[in-house]
């Protein structure tokens, strides 16, 4: 199986909706953390819960958050929040949601306050 990891800094990459499976393979593959952007049941019941994927990454020695955003707005506290988790947590970290593109938005936004 190959990710579609999209890298937005040298040591952050944004993915997709992952699976409970895929963390096994995120940790081969280097990284030390993950952040689930997606609220959970965003897209219905089968979407894992954030439980499952907290539960798959631990076992795979990741390091896991979730930071639940909604797709078309992240408030100024949650951009705060992804920049905190992002000075909190070991890197490569892997950051993901639904397409990507809000994880990615989240992480340029989380670098201008810096």
């Amino acid at each position: 199986m190959s990710l579609p990891l999209q890298a937005i800094a040298p040591d952050v990459c944004a993915a997709p909706q992952l699976t409970t499976e895929a963390m096994a393979e995120v940790a081969a593959l280097g990284f030390k953390s993950v952040v689930n952007n997606r609220p959970d049941f965003e897209h219905g019941p089968d979407q894992p819960t954030s439980a499952e994927i907290q539960a798959a990454a631990e076992a795979a020695g990741l390091q896991y958050r979730h930071l639940p955003v909604a797709g078309g707005y992240q408030s100024p506290e949650e951009i705060a929040a992804f920049a905190a988790l992002l000075e909190e947590l070991p890197r490569p970290l892997l950051a993901f949601c639904r397409s990507g593109a809000r994880s990615t938005r989240l992480f340029l936004q989380a670098q201008q306050l810096g």
